[in-house]
């Protein structure tokens, strides 16, 4: 091959053939691998309990209803006899279903708190 250097001189060079493709050792992969920033298995599962126990306060706020519908109902039962002794049977049969009806919703919500942390 002929070569003109900067002076306009004219030789014989030497070429020199490169190849186009590096050796597979050098090679260097096209593709990048990415990962994704998550929470660890563990900071879920602490997350997942402490609303556990939330969602369960919650719930058992119910049963603090309950023993002040059993009062009420109770308190209205002692009223109802002195304003009317006669009444006696039937104040203590309406006064029996009352705390029955208050009792069972304190029971549903504590039903569901333990439902909230046992099995969910």
């Amino acid at each position: 091959a002929v070569v003109s250097t900067q002076s306009g001189h004219y030789g014989r060079g030497v070429s020199v053939a490169r190849p186009l493709i590096q050796p597979l050792a050098s090679v260097q992969p096209v593709f990048a691998v990415r990962t994704f920033q998550t929470t660890p298995k563990v900071l879920d599962e602490s997350f997942e309990q402490a609303a556990k126990f939330i969602g369960a306060g919650c719930a058992t706020v119910g049963v603090a209803g309950s023993g002040a519908g059993i009062g009420t109902v109770f308190g209205s039962l002692v009223e109802g006899y002195a304003r009317n002794p006669s009444l006696k049977t039937q104040l203590f049969s309406y006064c029996v279903l009352g705390f029955a009806l208050s009792e069972a919703m304190g029971l549903f919500c504590l039903m569901i708190a333990f439902m909230i942390l046992f099995a969910l």
